[in-house]
């Protein structure tokens, strides 16, 4: 059952950004990218406020590197379409499960991200949840 709404080419899009932001992290990488961007869109707070589908959450301001800088021109594959589907349906996985942001710094991770916890770190992507003031019902959503 999607946790979110997304036609075929939502899918497709979400899996584009998986492979753009996520694919030398492997399948449970971009697994995580995918539940941030489902978290964006279900959370409806913070700098997530009025985000209600993968194409706004995709191309939010600012939001991905790979769209800002051009990684986000290769095409979605079946692998990538799959982790996708799974994200919508809301498969969820730690240490993004309640995460809104992730990034990859240059050496450690820093303790907080625009003053929101951070949570762990998976490869090279640092990642943070938000905190009770922040959002609070992003631990209630699903």
């Amino acid at each position: 059952m999607a946790v979110v709404k997304a036609r075929n080419q939502d899918v497709a899009l979400l899996a584009r950004l998986l492979r753009a932001e996520a694919e030398g992290e492997g399948i449970r990488g971009m697994q995580l990218v995918g539940n941030v961007g489902i978290n964006r869109i279900r959370a409806n707070c913070s700098d997530f406020r009025g985000l209600r589908t993968i194409p706004q959450m995709v191309f939010q301001p600012h939001a991905f590197e790979a769209t800002i800088h051009g990684f986000f021109y290769q095409s979605a594959r079946d692998k990538e379409k799959r982790l996708a589907r799974g994200s919508i349906n809301g498969e969820r996985y730690w240490p993004a499960k309640f995460s809104l942001w992730y990034f990859r710094p240059p050496a450690n991770c820093p303790s907080t991200w625009y003053n929101q916890p951070f949570v762990s770190r998976y490869k090279k992507h640092c990642f943070y949840e938000p905190n009770s003031a922040t959002c609070e019902h992003i631990y209630h959503t699903y």
